[in-house]
């Protein structure tokens, strides 16, 4: 899932990205309504978390345009407004669901998957490329029938390449759906694990390098 989440109060952006991040949510940030809008304009997102008080563009346009552009993003209002008529006036608007601050974090959570899982069909818990078979459900991998026993991270990687089907994922993606530690490292880390991933793997190779590009998991490369 992808979640594009809206928020001018940097502090509260940063709490709720690496919140959502440690459960395994993919999470982009706007600090205000027109950078929203050029997110949603190049890029595809399951959940809007859109608070309604925003610089340059108001919250309440920013739904506006979503709903005008019939995109398939679900909207999620988070913000300070949560009387009866902010609400109604929220839902109006066209928004999917209304969250009043201050918030539980595992509301919150809740939420926003229950959202997610009404855009599309939910992920196939197996997934299955060139003898790779990875069992989200059982946190398990196989190639051509035999084990393999991956780290966290390493797993990860390879289910996000898996889920791309042959698409190239850039370094960046794997950072923001992988790593939700906000490091300097993280770079070396991707070379770092993928390395480590691509010997479990073993012959033929699977993961090919695309230079200047990123990742991409073929069939024999």
């Amino acid at each position: 899932m992808r979640v594009l989440l809206v928020e001018d109060e940097e502090f509260l952006a940063e709490m709720v990205t690496e919140g959502l991040r440690r459960d395994a949510v993919a999470v982009d940030v706007a600090y205000d309504g027109l950078e929203a809008m050029n997110k949603l304009r190049f890029g595809l997102y399951d959940v809007l978390i859109l608070d309604r008080d925003l610089p340059r563009l108001h919250g309440d346009e920013v739904c506006r345009r979503v709903v005008r552009q019939r995109l398939l993003t679900r909207i999620l209002m988070l913000t300070a407004a949560g009387d009866v008529r902010d609400r109604v006036a929220g839902l109006g608007l066209g928004a999917d669901d209304y969250l009043s601050k201050p918030f539980a974090y595992e509301e919150l959570l809740a939420r926003v998957l229950a959202l997610g899982r009404r855009v599309q069909p939910a992920l196939p818990p197996v997934l299955e490329r060139a003898g790779l078979v990875l069992d989200t459900a059982r946190r398990q991998v196989s190639r051509d029938g035999r084990h393999l026993a991956l780290s966290r991270k390493e797993f990860a990687v390879l289910e996000t390449l898996l889920r791309a089907n042959g698409a190239v994922v850039s370094g960046e993606d794997l950072i923001e759906q992988v790593w939700e530690e906000d490091t300097s490292y993280r770079t070396n880390a991707v070379r770092v694990t993928l390395s480590k991933l691509r010997a479990k793997l073993g012959d033929p190779p699977v993961i090919e390098t695309v230079p200047g590009s990123g990742y991409r998991l073929g069939e024999d490369v």
